[in-house]
């Protein structure tokens, strides 16, 4: 089994610490959740987070993504997403999601195996995500699982 992300958004890093003992992640405490089985919070989203924000990658990967909550050893993890990716997120209309779906796709993570419209699809979902919390207050946040 590969590697789990479920991204979700949570009112705080107390609420979304919660969930990392959870054996369904933070779906299971009815949060508000988009489950990512390949696209991981780090390299992914920050690749993605350049894309849509025109800042220089090293500059984005040099942002600090401190996890909230870690247990076995580093198997489990709730990280918070960036501020700045949740804003961009937010903000993104259809047309740009999709205009930025097409480069992602390229990007070697992918191993040249994504298919921008599925990208897109995703993104569109994270965009949903992120304009829900944004209404509510809350912030988005990762769930790992390896």
């Amino acid at each position: 089994m590969g590697v789990l992300f479920d991204y979700f958004a949570a009112p705080d890093n107390d609420a979304a610490a919660a969930t990392i003992d959870l054996v369904g992640g933070p779906s299971e405490a009815s949060l508000p959740t988009v489950q990512l089985k390949g696209v991981d919070p780090f390299v992914q989203l920050g690749t993605l987070e350049s894309l849509l924000t025109g800042v220089d990658y090293d500059t984005v990967i040099g942002r600090s993504i401190e996890p909230v909550a870690m247990a076995d050893d580093g198997a489990l993890l709730v990280v918070a997403l960036t501020e700045e990716l949740a804003t961009t997120l937010s903000d993104a209309d259809e047309a740009r999601l999709r205009e930025v779906a097409e480069p992602w796709s390229r990007t070697e993570e992918f191993g040249g195996e994504a298919d921008p419209a599925d990208l897109a699809d995703v993104l569109t979902g994270l965009a949903e995500l992120a304009r829900d919390a944004k209404t509510r207050g809350d912030h988005l946040y990762c769930w790992v699982c390896v």
